[in-house]
């Protein structure tokens, strides 16, 4: 067959084009843009234990830096010097065990508390959580609530506007500064960074981080809020794997709530055929991330107990009964439980283990730290000679000892050597070092000449505290030349 015949047998498929303005059209975007929410205030049980963790977590983080232990700031960490004060406790940085111990304490407890009642650090101590709340009531306070907020962001421009937006940005930027300024007075003294601040003599790294923290702090709680908690925390994504069907959720009880649909205070709803949602919005209107919690859980949630609190107003003035958005448990919405049956299942199987784990790994931390001997020493050998002859016809080794006082009182330390015969220091054995503070010493330990068979020998330095039993036992070598 010739390619004539070919191309006259071939098929050929018309395209033709979709015309345009079909009513089938429809444009799909890869993009949505996000939308401002404006919370709703409410008051209630949770807003209140809420509102009490703000105050208490502001409590401990602006007023700690000020707090003094004895003649120094009780908690400390000077990186200059590489010492970090916790009230009575000295750590250096052969201490990094005991900030891993306290990472594993906080994921195990992040675990217990998910397990148990769901995203509570989110919702009541997370500090997105706790500035976000600081800076909505400055803005409640400059702007109005909800719709007043609405309505002065729709509005045209005007002297009103300007003057509301710069007074609540003006609060913003002084509160997050102040913030900032207090990050950075756990690392630099406080009342030495007022002066600094005063006499113009901050160091560029201080007020790099001073200004650092305080715009993380203006945008993610003036501007970013929910966008954090929805796509920037990784909390969001996992915690799904932490619950279970006897976790506590904020629930709504879409038995009884649906049909939902609006009716007068003294309306028969069951005449209506309406559960006891009003579909008011509400609950949506005071979310922090703006979800609708009658669409069941969402990652979204936070888990502070808004749509709860305003729900419970709702169906107070209606005369319902409370608890149609209620913190609960899968199994317990559908078995209908009651709540002494809730809190029966609270300690099962998988909440004992994390309880017992978490107990364990906190008291051995703390143990750890209460038999923590309470100074450090390094060895190291002086690398310039390994070993020579002295005009006495010993053997001699120069090692430089550092010893590390992690008490406040300024402490005396006997010095030991061990590991072959006759070996001795022939320099001081005592050496004082100051409170909290560290000192090489450069000392000689020597042999008869003769008296050990040549190459690398293991000893061990014994550094005593004089008046304690507290000692420390450092491994080394000796050598003796061929």
């Amino acid at each position: 067959m010739n390619s004539a015949d070919e191309s006259k047998q071939r098929k050929t498929i018309p395209i033709v084009a979709e015309p345009s303005g079909s009513d089938d059209e429809a444009m799909v975007s890869l993009y949505a843009a996000a939308k401002k929410i404006y919370p709703r205030s409410v008051e209630g049980i949770f807003a209140y234990w809420r509102w009490i963790f703000v105050v208490l977590t502001q409590l401990v983080f602006y007023g700690l830096p000020w707090f003094e232990w004895g003649t120094r700031q009780a908690v400390l960490f000077d990186l200059a010097s590489r010492r970090f004060y916790i009230f009575g406790l000295v750590l250096y940085p052969q201490d990094f065990i005991y900030l891993t111990g306290l990472l594993v304490i906080s994921a195990l407890a992040l675990f217990l508390f998910t397990a148990v009642a769901g995203r509570l650090w989110c919702g009541y101590a997370c500090p997105q959580t706790v500035y976000s709340e600081i800076f909505l009531w400055i803005e409640r306070k400059v702007e109005g609530d909800r719709s007043a907020r609405m309505r002065l962001d729709g509005a045209d421009f005007s002297m009103e506007k300007l003057v509301k937006k710069c007074y609540k940005h003006i609060i913003w930027i002084f509160f997050s500064i102040w913030t900032g300024f207090t990050f950075v007075g756990y690392f630099t003294p406080i009342r030495d960074l007022v002066m600094e601040f005063f006499l113009t003599q901050m160091s560029s790294w201080e007020l790099f981080w001073v200004f650092f923290y305080a715009f993380a702090t203006y945008g993610n709680a003036g501007f970013m809020r929910e966008q954090i908690c929805k796509y920037m925390c990784p909390y969001a994504r996992f915690q799904s794997a932490m619950f279970d069907n006897d976790t506590l959720i904020v629930t709504y009880d879409a038995e009884r709530g649906e049909p939902r649909g609006p009716r007068s205070k003294s309306a028969d709803a069951a005449a209506l055929n309406l559960g006891a949602c009003v579909d008011c919005t509400l609950c949506v209107q005071v979310c922090p991330t703006g979800i609708d919690i009658r669409d069941g859980l969402q990652y979204e949630c936070i888990g502070c107990g808004a749509c709860a609190d305003v729900c419970d107003t709702v169906m107070d003035k209606l005369g319902y009964a409370k608890g149609l958005v209620r913190y609960s448990t899968q199994n317990a919405m559908d078995n209908k439980w009651t709540p002494q049956q809730i809190w029966q299942r609270l300690m099962r199987p998988r909440i004992q283990i994390y309880t017992m784990i978490l107990v364990a790994v906190t008291v051995g931390l703390f143990v750890s730290i209460s038999m923590r001997t309470p100074f450090k020493v390094d060895v190291v050998r002086d690398r310039s000679t390994l070993s020579r002859i002295t005009e006495s016809g010993t053997l001699e080794n120069v090692y430089r000892l550092q010893i590390m006082n992690a008490s406040e009182v300024e402490q005396t330390y006997r010095l030991g050597v061990k590991g072959l015969p006759n070996l001795r220091i022939t320099t001081d054995t005592e050496v004082k070092v100051d409170p909290a503070q560290g000192r090489w010493v450069v000392l000689s330990a020597d042999i008869p000449y003769g008296s050990s068979q040549a190459g690398s020998h293991k000893i061990e330095f014994q550094v005593e505290a004089v008046g304690t039993h507290d000692a420390v036992v450092e491994k080394s070598v000796f050598i003796v030349p061929r």
